[in-house]
């Protein structure tokens, strides 16, 4: 991405560009790029989330193809929230991103369309993405729970883990470089960990049995509400990018 695109994204974003007098471009773009790489080797001390301990279904969902899972998905009633939504939300994208972007749970807009990230959210979200370098399609997009907690509720430990067999199936086939853990209900359930935001940000975590990078920012409902936080946000983009970059060099 050239530099006018990328500063026009960032000022979409809310997000202040600067740099020290003292410094010519080049140096500039140097030291920037040093404090993220110095970041990205602050790994996590969290240990690798468990297996789900649903074997007889996630034994069958760990077996699936796309159209078998999304089918299951679709068809589910392991709990309570499919009785009040109006349909499941699978996902949306690239099936063999890079980058896996994982919120929390749909909402209103995201059940009556069936995609996740619509609405304000979605197109903050979509301009997060923008600058990195990324159109909307060519990332995929999913949530912790495939459906509508009632009235916006945060989902209950026992929906999450009933969910937990289809996410951890759609990682298994997409196999991404990154994830990108937004909000506290994504980061806290892919973890394992009742750790804030703001203290699982600024550093490259590891998921799984595969150890994939996973780094957290905070959700785009959340930078609405709190726009002086899309600096911060700005960081955490900035360090997936630079780890996704050193997994490819």
């Amino acid at each position: 991405m050239d530099e006018l695109n990328r500063r026009q994204y960032l000022k979409a974003m809310g997000v202040s560009v600067w740099q020290r007098r003292d410094l010519v471009p080049e140096q500039a773009e140097e030291t920037v790029t040093e404090a993220v790489v110095n970041e990205v080797s602050q790994q996590s001390s969290i240990e690798p989330p468990a297996q789900s301990s649903t074997p007889s279904r996630s034994h069958a969902v760990d077996q699936m193809d796309w159209p078998a899972l999304r089918d299951c998905v679709r068809d589910c009633r392991a709990c309570e929230l499919r009785a009040g939504c109006t349909q499941t939300v699978f996902g949306v994208g690239n099936t063999q991103a890079d980058l896996l972007v994982i919120g929390e749970a749909p909402g209103a807009d995201e059940d009556r369309q069936g995609e996740p990230f619509v609405g304000r959210a979605g197109q903050l979200l979509n301009t997060m993405l923008l600058a990195m370098g990324y159109q909307r399609e060519s990332v995929f997009i999913a949530n912790i729970v495939k459906c509508r907690p009632p009235n916006n509720r945060d989902p209950k430990a026992e929906e999450t883990l009933s969910c937990e067999p289809y996410l951890a199936r759609q990682i298994e086939l997409i196999q991404p470089g990154l994830i990108l853990a937004v909000g506290r209900i994504a980061a806290q359930n892919l973890l394992k960990t009742d750790i804030t935001v703001g203290k699982l940000r600024g550093r490259v975590h590891r998921f799984g049995a595969q150890n994939i990078p996973l780094v957290v920012t905070y959700h785009p409902a959340y930078l609405l509400r709190s726009p002086e936080q899309k600096a911060k946000s700005w960081q955490d983009l900035q360090l997936a990018l630079s780890s996704l970059r050193g997994a490819t060099a």
